[in-house]
């Protein structure tokens, strides 16, 4: 018969019967696994191969009663509670050492309306599992870049990618959602019910409860885009940025075009003497008019002197993939994050100068365009405040040799505070490395931080949802 110890939140511990734990497992309609059982290594391992987490147990929810269990059981006896959606979050909240560990990745389900233009969706749905889905309609809602990122931990942060600056954050489209409370009850939030918990949870993370079903706007999208890379050398990096700022800032809101700053792969469409050279990519998609495309995108391709080219039509989902062999899962990662409004010569000049001192082939530094349609919503509108930012930066520092550790974060380090003096102060939740608690007030929710505590204190007084970028409750 099983015996397991399971740490609590107050530091102490309990042991629960044999008989317990079997009454447990045969209450739900997913699995129980310890360590050594089926599923158990699976579910604990993540994303970011820095987390080695191992919980006393992970109960894999096959629906919203199991959820509701496992809540039930976490508040009972004060057990430390992580939850796993797509287990992208690069902090590692998703796994806990000797607590129990909730894994939604078996809730797959994924059921889009054509009619009304709506999805409903899963926790345990990826980006290109929802992609895929609504693009048998040619929709789609804002999503992030990555296809195996979790559509939950996505939402729940605010969520942005290509289609931003045309149609929003990910929470801009976000109509409803299903949430297990605190308390172990199931409840509806939208705006015309539980209004203030639908407030909160775009943007406010995991902290109010486990949502066990999205429903999203669907928008007319594809299923062609205009979209690709243009490369150039890391020489040229300085005058090609100032002039992409310049069409930055008078760019349609149809038209987004990020950078990446980073060493060359082995791409078959770049000369072999670029492969492990440091480059500056722009990634440019256009997803309006189709007939409109090719004029909107020229001035970005005649920029400076690339050495590759590879804009031009192709599948939506595909360019969602575009970049998930860059960011594949079983590496160490560490980010750091800043939003900018503009971006300066000085801070070009860092960033110019951090590439060319990459610790490791696969970091890099990624510079998201946003603004558009996100900045069009007022800052209190939802969880989420930073409605005034043009650019997001991710530090995302990337290796595989734990005796890289030091280097690699230190260098983030250098350069996230090299960017600082440019910065709002502002930072996405989402981007927030384990250790910075301090930024959660005034980086990640600044004027909503007060409503965002008061309502903590409300849905979740005991502080059980704490396994995120925690806002304690209001006292």
């Amino acid at each position: 018969m099983t015996t397991v110890t399971f740490e609590r939140s107050d530091g102490a511990s309990w042991a629960p019967t044999g008989d317990a734990l079997e009454s447990l497992r045969s209450q739900l309609r997913g699995t129980l696994c310890f360590p050594g059982e089926p599923g158990y290594e699976q579910a604990r391992t993540i994303w970011n191969a820095m987390i080695d987490r191992h919980p006393a147990a992970i109960i894999r929810a096959a629906g919203a009663a199991d959820v509701m269990r496992a809540v039930n059981v976490a508040r009972e006896h004060q057990l430390v509670l992580a939850v796993r959606g797509g287990g992208h979050n690069v902090a590692g909240n998703a796994v806990c050492d000797g607590g129990l560990m909730l894994d939604l990745t078996p809730m797959k389900s994924v059921r889009i309306d054509p009619s009304t233009r709506t999805a409903r969706v899963e926790p345990g749905v990826t980006l290109g599992e929802l992609d895929q889905e609504a693009q048998a309609f040619a929709l789609a809602t804002p999503l992030g870049i990555n296809s195996t990122t979790g559509v939950a931990g996505l939402t729940l942060g605010g969520g942005f990618g290509w289609l931003s600056r045309k149609l929003g954050l990910t929470i801009d489209n976000l109509l409803s959602v299903d949430v297990v409370l605190a308390r172990g009850a199931l409840v509806h939030a939208s705006p015309r019910e539980n209004e203030d918990l639908f407030w909160a949870i775009r943007g406010g993370g995991g902290n109010f409860g486990v949502v066990t079903s999205f429903e999203l706007r669907l928008h007319p999208v594809g299923p062609q885009v205009l979209a690709g890379l243009v490369v150039h050398p890391l020489s040229s990096a300085k005058g090609v940025l100032q002039d992409y700022r310049r069409l930055a800032a008078s760019a349609p809101d149809d038209l987004a075009c990020w950078f990446v700053l980073r060493k060359a792969p082995p791409l078959p469409f770049l000369p072999a003497e670029y492969h492990g050279k440091e480059i500056l990519v722009l990634a440019m998609c256009w997803a309006g008019d189709p007939d409109k495309g090719e004029s909107a995108v020229a001035p970005l391709r005649a920029l400076g002197k690339p050495v590759a080219d590879v804009v031009g039509p192709m599948p939506f989902v595909a360019w969602q993939r575009i970049l998930d062999p860059l960011l594949t899962p079983g590496m160490r990662n560490y980010w750091k994050s800043h939003y900018f409004r503009d971006l300066p010569d000085p801070a070009i000049d860092v960033l110019v100068d951090s590439a060319g001192q990459l610790p490791s082939p696969d970091c890099e530094i990624a510079f998201a365009q946003v603004g558009g349609a996100i900045n069009r919503v007022p800052p209190t509108a939802t969880a989420y405040p930073h409605r005034d930012v043009n650019f997001v930066l991710n530090v995302h520092t990337r290796w595989a040799d734990p005796s890289q550790d030091r280097a690699c974060i230190s260098w983030a380090r250098k350069l996230f505070d090299g960017m600082a003096p440019f910065s709002t102060g502002g930072v996405y939740v989402n981007f927030m490395p384990e250790e910075e608690t301090e930024r959660v007030r005034r980086g990640a929710y600044g004027v909503n931080y007060d409503r965002l505590a008061q309502l903590k204190a409300k849905y979740d007084p005991d502080n059980l949802f704490r396994r995120n970028q925690n806002i304690p409750p209001a006292r």
